[in-house]
């Protein structure tokens, strides 16, 4: 299809408002056509090293690894389709450190608020790996929030600085239930599920929870609740006994509240993490590196996060070749008198080699 025929297209699909279709001849004066392009890359993409401090001198590095927002063992929604598994971008991270003999240190930056039980275990036992089969130290460093899972990922480190600011803590699990059977009974809306056993339908939102289902889940939750504890008693040997429990009641807290009850080791950010891990290798100097993904923005600074898509990648695609998007916004107003306010603007966006 050609360009004018996808701007036919567009011009239609964008008339379509309110249930009410509207002639192409008004609004083609107040088109705006923009074009812009990106890359599509497909599952072949590098892990490519960039240096983001250069210390003079330094013939050694210490890596950079960004853990970054929900941490699950799975795919995060794309726009085209699956985007990619926070724990195997870390792991492949690890991995690539781990081969690299010039990498004497590994720092952990986590800005993460948590995520579930499984990744944030997975994360922890992967980090250990690491560092029971490198030698290498890791350091964490806590940005804006390591709080639930992402404190739970940091346990595995050989020591963690945190901001004074840093939001930590939130030691505990949550299994969040919601239920709409009540309401829906109101309107006359009744919900039954056919099952093989009493405890099949657990959580599900639209029967009314039974007690029964309530300690099913309350077991599951005691079960990893415990193991998290266990987690910060073995690995924080410095930690508060006498405030243990409640500091590991689910509460939040700063990065100085933190260290004050044996949860962190030192305040500061991630120069001083950097300095920290170097001192642990027994460097004088090194270098600060971060790894990317081929195509994607070259991190300027250490606190750039590394772990971005290079590209929008469409489901099945196995190779790399160049698309064209193009964006047409329409003037809209006053094209609806009669259908109440109208939106000053409507976009199109089409790809132009789209059959």
């Amino acid at each position: 299809m050609t360009k004018t025929r996808s701007i036919i297209r567009g011009l239609l699909a964008a008339s379509v408002v309110g249930g009410a279709i509207v002639g192409l001849a008004a609004p083609l004066s107040g088109c705006t056509p923009v074009t812009f392009s990106f890359t599509l890359f497909g599952k072949d993409k590098k892990l490519v090293e960039t240096v983001v401090d250069p210390e003079p001198g330094a013939a050694w590095k210490v890596c950079v690894i960004d853990v970054a927002g929900l941490i699950v063992d799975a795919p995060l929604p794309g726009l085209f389709g699956p985007g990619s598994n926070p724990v195997d971008e870390a792991v492949a991270r690890l991995e690539k450190a781990r081969a690299d003999d010039s990498i004497k240190a590994v720092v952990l930056r986590i800005n993460s608020p948590g995520g579930s039980v499984t990744g944030s275990d997975v994360l922890y036992r992967e980090i250990r790996r690491f560092r029971e089969l490198s030698g290498k130290p890791v350091v964490v460093s806590m940005a804006e929030v390591a709080a639930s899972g992402g404190y739970y990922v940091a346990l595995a480190a050989d020591r963690i600085y945190a901001n004074p600011t840093t939001i930590t803590g939130s030691i505990g699990v949550i299994v969040p239930t919601i239920n709409f059977s009540d309401g829906l009974g109101r309107i006359g809306i009744i919900a039954r599920s056919v099952k093989s056993g009493p405890n099949k339908d657990i959580a599900n939102s639209l029967e009314p929870m039974k007690e029964s289902h309530y300690k099913v889940l309350q077991g599951l939750v005691d079960e990893y609740y415990a193991a998290f504890r266990s987690h910060v008693k073995e690995r924080r040997p410095n930690v508060d006994l006498a405030r243990f429990d409640e500091s590991t009641d689910g509460r939040i807290m700063s990065g100085r509240e933190a260290q004050s009850r044996g949860l962190v080791d030192e305040l500061g950010g991630i120069r001083e993490a950097f300095d920290g891990a170097k001192q642990l290798a027994g460097l004088k100097a090194a270098k600060m590196v971060k790894y990317r993904l081929e195509g994607a923005p070259v991190p300027r600074t250490a606190y750039a996060e590394s772990n971005t898509e290079p590209v929008m990648e469409a489901p099945g695609a196995n190779q790399r070749g160049n698309a064209e998007i193009n964006l047409l916004r329409i003037d809209a107003g006053g094209l609806f008198p009669h259908a109440g306010p109208s939106p000053s603007s409507i976009y199109y966006l089409w790809m132009s080699n789209e059959p």
